[in-house]
C-alpha cells in the first residue's frame, strides 16, 4: 500500500516503475470507490458535466457518423487530462486533507504550460486518429458511411475480410500508444511540479513495458467501463468518469516507485 511522503518541488525525484500483481488494477478501483464515498461531490460534478456534454452532442449528432466517432475518440484518448480534478481529490484524501470542487476546479486553473502542452498532445493524437480512420474507410469502401448505421452495415457486416479488421487494428495500435504515453502521466506531473512532460512520459512507457500484462488488463477495464459509460445515453458517466479517474491516480501511486534527491 501507498504511503503520503513529504514533497519537495525543487527537485527532480528519481523514478522507477514498480512490479505490479496482475490483479492489483481491480485493488485500484476498489480504493476508487473508497475516495468516491469520502468525497462524492467531487466526482459527482465531473461526471455530470461530461454526461450532459456527451448526451447533448449525442442528441444533436446522432445521425451523423464521424461526428460520433470523434466523440468517442476525443472520451477515449483525453480521459486521462479531463480526469486531473479526480487526481488532485485523491491525492488531498490520501495526506488526509478534506478536498471541496474549488480544490479540483484550482487544477484547471492553474495555469501549468506542461499539462497544456500534454492536452495538445493528445488532442492531436484524436485527430490524427479520425482523420486515418476516415480516410481508410473511405478508401477501402464502394459507398459513402455517414450514419452509424452505414458503418455497421458496409464495414462491421461486410462479407469480405478485410476493411473491419483493418480498422480495428489501427485503432487498437493508436489507442495502445497514447495508452503508454499518458497511464501516469498527469498524476506524475500533478504531484511534482517541477518535472519535466518528457520525463513523465517516459516513465509512463516503462511502466507499461514492466507490467505488460497487468497494464493490458488495466487497458480492458479502462476500456470497457468508459463504453459502459457511453454506451447508457451517458448516464453512467455520473459515475464512470470519478471512478475511473480517482483508480488512475492509486494506479500511479503504485505503479512507480519515487526517491527525491537530496537539493
Amino acid at each position: 500500500m501507498h504511503q503520503p511522503r513529504p514533497e519537495n518541488p525543487f527537485v527532480h525525484p528519481r523514478l522507477e516503475a514498480r512490479d505490479i500483481a496482475f490483479s492489483q488494477p481491480l485493488q485500484w478501483l476498489a480504493l476508487a470507490w473508497r475516495d468516491l464515498e469520502r468525497c462524492p461531490l467531487v466526482g459527482g460534478v465531473h461526471g455530470l458535466i461530461l454526461a450532459v456534454a456527451g448526451g447533448l452532442f449525442s442528441w444533436l449528432y446522432h445521425d451523423h457518423y464521424w461526428w460520433i466517432v470523434a466523440l468517442i475518440a476525443s472520451c477515449m484518448m483525453i480521459a486521462p487530462l479531463l480526469a486531473v480534478g479526480m487526481y488532485q481529490v485523491s491525492r488531498m484524501l490520501e495526506r488526509g486533507e478534506e478536498p471541496t470542487l474549488a480544490d479540483a476546479m484550482r487544477v484547471w486553473l492553474c495555469g501549468d504550460l506542461r499539462l497544456v502542452q500534454f492536452g495538445a498532445l493528445l488532442a492531436l493524437c484524436s485527430l490524427g486518429w479520425l482523420i486515418t480512420s476516415a480516410l481508410l474507410v473511405h478508401w477501402m469502401m464502394p459507398a459513402t458511411v455517414e450514419r452509424p448505421l452505414d458503418f455497421l452495415r458496409l464495414v462491421v457486416l461486410q462479407k469480405q475480410f478485410g476493411a473491419f479488421e483493418v480498422w480495428m487494428l489501427l485503432s487498437g495500435f493508436m489507442a495502445s500508444q497514447v495508452f503508454a504515453s499518458s497511464v501516469v502521466t498527469i498524476p506524475l506531473l500533478l504531484d511534482h511540479p517541477r518535472l519535466g512532460l518528457w520525463q513523465a512520459v517516459g516513465t509512463s512507457w516503462r511502466v507499461v513495458a514492466k507490467n505488460p500484462v497487468a497494464m493490458g488488463m488495466w487497458a480492458m477495464l479502462l476500456c470497457l467501463f468508459t463504453l459502459l459509460g457511453v454506451g447508457s445515453a451517458f448516464l453512467g458517466l455520473l459515475f464512470v468518469v470519478p471512478m475511473l479517474g480517482h483508480a488512475s491516480w492509486h494506479a500511479y501511486r503504485d505503479l512507480v516507485a519515487q526517491e527525491e534527491p537530496t537539493p
